[in-house]
């Protein structure tokens, strides 16, 4: 029997640097039944010669300030030939042959609503953001003991599922934890995929950790269903700072990277401190009430 048709979903914006062993790679699958749609947002580097040259089944362009991560995400699954919408980023490099095989796999499952690989960093990557994806997805990982996890930046969508809501377009960050997270309540499996791997990594200034941690937090209040005030200076912050920096040495001490750590307390800094204003902020912006004194039950 053949395998059935999958549907990659590859978002784009100045990668070509990236593009140039991604699309490569997408071609060097072993599951060869798929279809290529890309959505790119208005890069100027190259990236839109690149990616013409591959013949996607879609292309579309947009400009930057059309971009919204819901939207074109839906808009994706929405042309989706396929009931199976797999998403790469365009810097996510698929490492090896089999990277498509096990996402698919898991994701034939009629209970699994998502499915997510792992990432790996570039070489380049500094030790704070290193140690982050060593958390969430190496071999020890503690993202299990988190309320929940996931990432789209390699991942996968059954659209039988996806159908009956989809993304909320309201939302500008962190859509892919509140979808995850709305799939789960109904009852449906999210699934990790370790045999999956990617090359992916940022290495953000302390002003873009900032901003991300409070685009994310400020999604997460969104779907908060309970007391918002767990999100406090002491908790948030301060202990907050203090438990990802015990990781950090952890990491630097094992893999000889102390010199790091001064840089790994100023981004812990800013990323803690953009966690606590992002979720006060998206609690007034989404719920509409006081943040001291109500809450959803």
């Amino acid at each position: 029997m053949s395998d059935p048709l999958l549907s990659i979903i590859l978002r784009s914006y100045n990668e070509a640097w990236a593009l140039r062993d991604t699309l490569p790679a997408l071609q060097n699958q072993e599951y060869s039944n798929w279809e290529l749609i890309v959505i790119d947002s208005g890069s100027t580097d190259g990236s839109v010669d690149l990616i013409k040259n591959f013949k996607p089944r879609h292309f579309k362009q947009i400009t930057p300030p059309e971009y919204n991560p819901s939207r074109v995400m839906n808009w994706g699954m929405e042309v989706a030939s396929s009931e199976y919408g797999i998403f790469v980023n365009a810097d996510a490099t698929p490492q090896g042959k089999n990277w498509l095989r096990p996402l698919a796999e898991k994701l034939f499952n009629p209970n699994t609503a998502a499915v997510f690989g792992q990432q790996i960093p570039r070489p380049d990557c500094q030790a704070v953001f290193a140690c982050d994806y060593d958390r969430c997805f190496g071999p020890n990982r503690i993202s299990t003991k988190w309320d929940h996890f996931f990432s789209m930046v390699s991942s996968g969508l059954r659209k039988d599922i996806w159908s009956k809501r989809g993304f909320l377009e309201k939302l500008q960050y962190a859509e892919d934890d509140e979808y995850t997270r709305w799939a789960r309540q109904q009852g449906y499996d999210v699934v990790y995929v370790p045999e999956s791997v990617v090359m992916h990594s940022h290495n953000y200034t302390p002003q873009q950790s900032y901003k991300r941690s409070f685009g994310d937090a400020r999604a997460l209040a969104a779907s908060w269903k309970k007391n918002p005030n767990y999100f406090n200076f002491g908790r948030t912050v301060a202990l907050g700072v203090i438990s990802d920096l015990r990781h950090d040495l952890q990491y630097c001490l094992r893999e000889k990277r102390l010199a790091e750590m001064p840089h790994a307390a100023r981004i812990r800094w800013h990323q803690r401190k953009g966690k606590l204003e992002g979720f006060r902020e998206g609690w007034k912006h989404y719920r509409g009430l006081n943040h001291e004194n109500s809450y959803a039950q």
